[in-house]
């Protein structure tokens, strides 16, 4: 055995001893009993297993196996992940400014951000990084080129860049800087110029100031009369910003959220300390499926409040609170605390982790046990399924010629294509997609790969295996084969079919190659179900105050 090892064992050994004081109670002889179960097998585990082990790796599947039991949301974070976790929390760490992917065998630039080291080295979207400070990109996939390419503000970093209609790869130094990826990702006026609109993607550090400058500057400059808070596909964050961003829209004292754990130190309650910044301006909150956590508590306060109305989809449902611990050798533990209730009382908490079914799977709460709850106003709300929205619009599901079109990079490699041959395209809410374009990437399209099994071939194929194994294929042969043929895709036809799909989705890649990520969002406006029912429900005063004053269903 290793003088390493040795030491290991007895640092282990040491910390076991440390909870013999707790043998006084039953709980914590438990905990003691079976962390020496576990440290006498994790020894002769090491010590004895037939192949070498590496006792790091296996001591982190073990506490990751662990915390799996509990619910997602319970991490060990080593310190080598560390700045992953504290870039989750800032939105902040040292870089060149640029969003990568693999495509194939190649590491491709997918969205550089606008004034960051990539874009005013001149980098686009498509090019292929082939080397960085010399070392080819072969085998590696983006998660290493990340790592390679983030480092100290500062400091410098070699890239080796292949670029389509370039005869030769070429080099570019960049010289690292603090990237800030801001959390609102967008502002700007919408409609006839009256409508403000925010877009918040992340729950980091000082975004509630951010959503308040923005806020601010939207009224001062562009004197809104109504405001769109997008919470779309925002997974959450911070607890604090959730509370300040409420704050701006309710008055100073309001109680917001409160949150209750088995530990008395995590019962708390969270009020709006500072004055508002308008509590009368007409708010509508855009939410869905991608909406949770820290994003519920603001939505799910607003309507309780009847302070703005909700649209789009029901909500995530996650209504657990998370904290870190330090824990030993500079690392973390993200360990769940608490509950959330905001101000009607109801926890939107979807899953129940506490209580898992026989197989470990964990069940949704049902509709029939939801309980009601009243806003101030005395609108019916729910618990336990995330946070239903007061105008509820269909998602239209992407065609399977898309998503094979998208998935095999061919929407982003004809964006790049299209933006080699053209140095200027209209301004990002005024440009469009004309027939002669769309004519042109279908030519284009015609010596690529993009087959894809649509869902209803999919199904009959399911079918027929179904009937094989219930031996009963054989006499349905004819039918399932005359169906099969009837339902089979041609991508031809498909084409012309999902015209309007593929044409919305390549239109906002070419926006994105001229004016980035800000493009995007404007010209995603032009197409937007969630944005066009809120224009519509801030324009109509009766239609808003209906929304607000009528009884919550499920």
């Amino acid at each position: 055995m290793s003088k390493k090892w040795k030491i290991s064992l007895v640092a282990i050994a040491l910390s076991v001893s440390s909870f013999a004081w707790f043998s006084f109670s039953d709980d914590y002889f438990e905990v003691s009993r079976n962390l020496d179960i576990f440290t006498s097998l994790y020894r002769e585990l090491n010590v004895y297993y037939v192949d070498e082990t590496k006792p790091g790796s296996l001591m982190k599947t073990g506490i990751d196996a662990m915390l799996k039991s509990l619910d997602p949301y319970t991490n060990y974070i080593p310190e080598s992940d560390i700045e992953d976790y504290r870039f989750m929390t800032t939105g902040q760490y040292g870089g060149i400014g640029a969003l990568i992917a693999k495509k194939g065998d190649q590491i491709v630039i997918t969205d550089p951000y606008e004034n960051y080291p990539a874009q005013k080295a001149g980098l686009l979207a498509g090019d292929v990084v082939l080397e960085v400070d010399g070392k080819e990109l072969n085998g590696k996939n983006s998660d290493d080129v990340s790592k390679a390419l983030k480092g100290q503000p500062g400091t410098s970093v070699r890239l080796t860049i292949k670029r389509d209609g370039t005869l030769k790869p070429f080099e570019k130094t960049l010289l690292r800087e603090e990237i800030k990826i801001p959390a609102v990702s967008y502002s700007g006026v919408m409609g006839d110029g009256s409508v403000g609109y925010i877009r918040l993607t992340s729950f980091t550090e000082n975004c509630g100031q951010e959503v308040k400058d923005a806020f601010v500057k939207l009224k001062t400059e562009n004197n809104i009369k109504s405001l769109v808070l997008d919470l779309r596909e925002n997974p959450g964050g911070l607890l604090n910003e959730a509370v300040n961003i409420v704050n701006l829209f309710v008055p100073k004292g309001t109680m917001v959220v409160k949150t209750h754990g088995k530990n008395k130190e995590w019962d708390k309650e969270y009020k709006a300390l500072n004055n508002p910044v308008d509590t009368e301006m007409p708010l509508a909150v855009l939410i869905n499926s991608g909406s949770a956590s820290a994003s519920e508590i603001v939505a799910g306060c607003i309507q309780d409040l009847d302070r703005g109305i909700l649209i789009g989809q029901r909500s995530f449902g996650k209504g657990l609170v998370q904290t870190t611990r330090p824990i030993s050798y500079n690392a973390q533990l993200k360990v769940t605390t608490a509950k959330y209730y905001i101000p009607s009382g109801r926890c939107i908490q979807a899953l129940d982790y506490s209580n898992r079914n026989a197989d470990g799977s964990v069940g949704h709460v049902p509709d029939s046990l939801m309980t009601p709850f009243k806003t101030k106003l005395g609108r019916t709300v729910y618990d336990g399924g995330g946070v239903l929205p007061d105008f509820t619009t269909t998602v239209d599901t992407a065609s399977s010629i898309a998503v094979s079109l998208a998935s095999k990079f061919l929407v982003f490699d004809y964006a790049t294509t299209y933006r080699n041959t053209h140095n200027t395209i209209d301004n990002a809410k005024a440009f469009k997609l004309n027939d002669e374009t769309y004519n042109s990437f279908v030519s284009w399209l015609k010596d690529k790969d993009y087959d894809y099994t649509t869902r209803s071939e999919k199904i009959i194929e399911d079918l027929k295996q179904a009937s094989i194994r219930d031996k009963n294929y054989d006499d349905a042969k004819a039918e399932f084969e005359a169906l099969k043929t009837k339902l089979s895709h041609s991508k031809t036809s498909d084409l012309v079919k999902h015209k309007q799909e593929i044409s919305e989705m390549l239109e906002n890649e070419i926006v994105s190659r001229y004016y980035y990520q800000k493009g995007r969002a404007e010209n995603e406006f032009n197409y937007d179900a969630e944005v066009k029912k809120a224009l519509a429900a801030l324009a109509d005063n009766n239609l808003y105050n209906t929304l607000i004053k009528t009884n919550h269903t499920k």
